[in-house]
């Protein structure tokens, strides 16, 4: 087994804010995590790290296409897409431990995750599965095969879901299992939720020239299809905030109705649509990955009023984001 030496992050890395030239001496409670996926090829994928204070550090050379991140106690866990790689960090108050622990996903492409009672389920592009990685003995244990292009994941702790991008159906898996079921939802399904026991998925499709249409479905005692058209302006990401549905719309998020309609009027945020990589909710507040993919790379907070209360310039090409929480 591959020796790992751990060195304290505040060793290692330098910050983003010009006045904070090494982290910060006081303590912090809390870490948000955001993955940058870098430029295709050029291994340049990196994490950012925000801590209390709004101080900005960077993990660098992290690999090729840092594709997704999440919080698992007091471990952060990052899919590598291109690297075909997972990396797991130990976190501490003082950041993560450095170098990590990597493991090889045999070229698989790796997507998204989710994480059930120490094991991480996640999608592969290339092998078209979910594996399933044990957090015991570091180990995939297991392949569930799925559909083309495999993206989205969610679970309610006994079953999971899977957005298959590439023709247009969700798989329903049974953890204990393993057996899989699967839904026709409409093209190109991408990013899911689930709120009050229904499925809700966005979904981004394109024609034989490359248009862009979209629209979102859902899954509960029946299957709603709802398709935008071409040149409804949407983006790929959904969630559950203010207790409803919101999918991202015109540089915003927008509520839906039962019927899966967008409450246009209902609009938070007013952002370029094409800089729009993606957006989460975090202690209620919505973030948005801004990038231009050359030289904008920014993360902007706005509250639910629509307000922007924090920015803050990042690695290249932000994406997906994740918080650690400090427990006493």
């Amino acid at each position: 087994m591959k020796k790992v030496i751990f060195v304290l992050l505040a060793l290692l890395l330098t910050t983003a804010c010009e006045n904070n030239p090494t982290i910060s001496e006081e303590k912090t409670a809390s870490w948000i995590f955001i993955a940058n996926e870098g430029n295709y090829g050029a291994s340049n994928g990196s994490i950012s790290m925000i801590d209390d204070l709004g101080n900005i550090y960077e993990v660098e050379n992290v690999g090729d296409i840092v594709q997704s991140l999440e919080v698992y106690e007091n471990k952060l866990i990052v899919l590598v897409n291109n690297s075909h790689k997972i990396k797991i960090y130990d976190i501490t108050v003082d950041g993560l431990n450095l170098p990590g622990i990597e493991i090889d996903t045999d070229n698989s492409s790796p997507r998204e995750m989710v994480i059930v009672d120490d094991k991480i389920y996640f999608t592969n592009w290339n092998s078209q599965d979910v594996k399933v990685f044990n957090l015991f003995n570091y180990a995939i244990e297991s392949s569930i095969p799925v559909g083309s292009m495999p993206e989205g994941i969610t679970t309610d702790g006994t079953t999971l879901w899977v957005a298959n991008s590439g023709e247009g159906t969700v798989s329903e898996i049974d953890i204990a299992s393993l057996s899989e079921t699967k839904h026709n939802v409409g093209d190109g399904p991408q990013s899911l939720i689930l709120h009050e026991g229904a499925l809700h998925i966005s979904r981004t499709f394109y024609d034989d020239t490359w248009n862009a249409f979209y629209g979102s479905s859902k899954i509960n005692d029946e299957i709603i299809i709802n398709n935008y058209g071409a040149g409804a302006v949407c983006g790929g990401s959904v969630m559950s905030y203010n207790n409803s549905v919101y999918r991202s719309f015109e540089g915003g998020i927008a509520p839906l109705d039962e019927n899966l309609n967008i409450n246009e009027s209902a609009r938070i945020g007013n952002y370029n649509q094409s800089e729009v990589y993606h957006i989460d909710i975090i202690d209620d507040n919505i973030w948005f990955a801004i990038t231009n993919y050359t030289t904008l790379n920014e993360v902007r907070v706005v509250d639910y009023t629509g307000n922007e209360i924090r920015t803050y310039s990042v690695g290249i090409n932000p994406g997906d984001f994740a918080k650690w929480q400090a427990t006493e």
